[in-house]
């Protein structure tokens, strides 16, 4: 696990200004990873994050060859079921880039919750060769209302999880109740971490993560990769204090 973790707010005016503001962040890491190693590592979250995305990313300048797109949770669920995160990005980004379906690194939902998590670890074990933990180069990160974030929920035993990449989940609080989830040893060994958090609705939770210090810690608060970065707007922030 990263040793130590920086965390970064960006404020903005709107959420427009976010997506903007996000998707250069986006172009810049994908930038330096291509040019550092050749590919671009990413990580990405359903809910109001893909419809950021799918807004952004169309409109930045990059090698769309060099990506490689995983989940950091999904939906154990049919593709063609309006719960799959995989369903929405594949209608609604690779639609607009020169992305290659197979660039995009899916769950098999014929298998069982339990093996799907296995099968999808052993993906990314072909891609992430030779070493005990995947290095991200981005994840793309969602909070709940709640203070999840990928289908790690308060309170859950999967928030201790250290011992396989990714893990199923039959319990979720939120439908539907089954998943798979990356692990906080993933997700803390990634280069970067970036949430995107907009309106009022939003601020309440956005101090309790940034500036509470609740024990146990909520999930979104306990993301600690080597650099944390919020992408906010003025209604989301409008209650910190410590990062206005």
């Amino acid at each position: 696990m990263t040793s130590q973790s920086h965390t970064t707010v960006v404020v903005k005016e709107d959420e427009a200004n976010v997506i903007n503001s996000l998707s250069k962040f986006i172009e810049e890491c994908a930038e330096k990873a291509v040019k550092d190693h050749g590919k671009f590592y990413l990580g990405v979250s359903g809910g109001s994050l893909a419809k950021f995305l799918t807004k952004g990313l169309p409109s930045i300048s990059t090698d769309w060859s060099k990506w490689l797109i995983f989940f950091c949770d999904e939906r154990h669920v049919d593709f063609k079921n309006e719960d799959s995160t995989y369903k929405l990005y594949k209608e609604s980004l690779l639609t607009k880039v020169d992305l290659k379906d197979e660039q995009i690194i899916k769950i098999n939902p014929e298998l069982s919750v339990d093996e799907a998590a296995t099968e999808y670890v052993q993906q990314m074990k072909a891609i992430f060769t030779e070493c005990d933990w995947p290095t991200f180069d981005l994840l793309l990160l969602g909070m709940g209302p709640d203070g999840h974030t990928c289908s790690l929920f308060p309170n859950h035993p999967l928030l201790s999880e250290d011992s396989v990449w990714v893990a199923p989940i039959k319990d979720s609080p939120k439908p539907p109740p089954c998943r798979i989830t990356m692990t906080f040893p993933v997700i803390n060994r990634a280069q970067h971490s970036a949430f995107a958090a907009c309106g009022e609705g939003k601020a309440e939770m956005l101090k309790r993560v940034l500036e509470g210090d609740e024990q146990p810690p909520l999930p979104a608060a306990m993301v600690k990769s080597a650099t944390v970065h919020w992408f906010v707007d003025k209604s989301a922030a409008n209650l910190l204090t410590k990062f206005s």
